[in-house]
């Protein structure tokens, strides 16, 4: 191996080969700084501006509002049935007919026996009339004068009691004409014609109705949400929406009537009830469904999707792409979480465009390219919400 003739051109010959690698990084970082960091693949969706309603979410259960086990009043044999299974009756239409013929003969007997009383008691009054001159003239004894004015009225009375046991017998004779309490739909018929019916026993039922309109949706909230429905019905806003699970069909019309007065200790929630108009007889008792309530609207938020807004110590967070697609990092204030969509009050605007994921691999300033962009229907399931809060 050869040495350097001379230290002084040993330093020289190390001085310029310094210079020349310092040269080639320099030209190395400017070619990497020209061509410049990769840009991050994310997935982005659009920030809409909305008025956003607010539901509480359960299940129900519909149920007639009114029901009825139609039953006798009065011992007797079916003569006629007026209906069909699954009719539709209105109030006062004819269910069943008894026979009529052993209360027709029990009212003729009443109405003698009544008869009898009046013609007893006409006479009763004549002679105690008649014996009273006799009284004043003292042509009899005060003992035989108490016993015609005792008679007198003794028949009296029996003519009213006669007269009410007539009614009696007119009225169960009323009762062999079985009739429907309110308007409804007809279940399956439990007797027909020749079947002996007893008053009011459990075992000779004739038939059920339900009443389907209006119809009630019975359902349970947590007792967290208890405040909101009580504001929302003080104020008038609360309003309840069904979706019908089997067909997917929906009620809107729903109206709070009832809140239970007691929380159930065993599971936290309170029971509700809610009228629906049913005309079309959609809703039917036994079903499930699932209940919405309207508690409130926030309105004026911007909306974005869930996965778009990051937690942090400083607050809740953002990136927002701009026009160069450069991501900024931004403070939003959350209202709520609604689902997977947020409502922001601050932080975003209408129309821009947020980052839903990547966001681990991004800093403020990181050029970005689109791997998918997401399309946010929060803002137009909002309207669409919104609108039917207003129905």
């Amino acid at each position: 191996m050869k040495t350097c003739v001379s230290p002084r051109l040993c330093f020289v010959a190390s001085f310029v080969l310094a210079l020349g690698w310092l040269a080639g990084c320099s030209k190395s970082g400017s070619a990497a700084r020209g061509g410049g960091m990769p840009a991050v693949p994310v997935q982005v969706a659009k920030a809409s501006q909305a008025d956003v309603p607010r539901w509480i979410e359960s299940i129900g259960n519909v149920q007639a509002q009114r029901s009825v086990v139609v039953k006798s009043q009065v011992d007797g044999i079916i003569a006629q049935v007026h209906l069909q299974e699954g009719d539709e009756v209105q109030a006062g239409d004819r269910i069943v007919t008894l026979d009529r013929r052993p209360f027709e003969n029990a009212v003729l007997v009443a109405r003698a026996a009544l008869a009898t009383a009046k013609a007893q008691a006409d006479q009763a009054t004549l002679d105690a009339e008649r014996y009273s001159h006799l009284d004043q003239q003292s042509a009899i004894s005060k003992e035989a004068y108490a016993q015609y004015m005792t008679k007198a009225q003794t028949t009296k009375a029996d003519v009213q009691a006669k007269e009410a046991a007539l009614a009696n017998a007119e009225l169960q004779l009323g009762y062999t004409e079985i009739k429907a309490p309110f308007a409804g739909r007809a279940g399956q018929l439990l007797l027909h014609e020749g079947a002996l019916v007893k008053a009011n026993d459990a075992n000779t039922s004739i038939v059920s109705i339900n009443q389907l309109a209006p119809i009630t949706v019975s359902f349970s909230v947590p007792e967290t949400s208890l405040p909101l429905i009580r504001a929302a019905m003080a104020s008038g806003t609360a309003a309840v929406a069904v979706t019908e699970r089997a067909s997917g069909v929906k009620r809107t019309d729903g109206k709070l009537g009832f809140v239970d007065n007691t929380v159930d200790p065993t599971t936290g929630t309170v029971t509700l009830k809610a009228i629906f108009a049913n005309t079309d007889h959609v809703l039917w008792p036994g079903q499930f469904v699932h209940v919405k309530t309207l508690v409130d609207v926030t309105k004026g938020v911007f909306v974005v999707p869930t996965t778009a807004v990051q937690t942090t110590q400083d607050g809740s967070t953002l990136y927002v792409v701009k026009a160069d697609k450069t991501v900024e990092l931004r403070n939003v204030k959350v209202v709520r979480t609604d689902g997977d969509r947020t409502l922001l009050s601050s932080g975003v605007q209408d129309g821009e465009t947020v980052v839903t994921d990547g966001q681990l691999r991004l800093l403020p300033g990181a050029k970005v390219e689109f791997a998918a962009l997401a399309t946010n229907n929060s803002g137009a399931a909002a309207a669409a919400a919104a609108a039917d809060a207003q129905d």
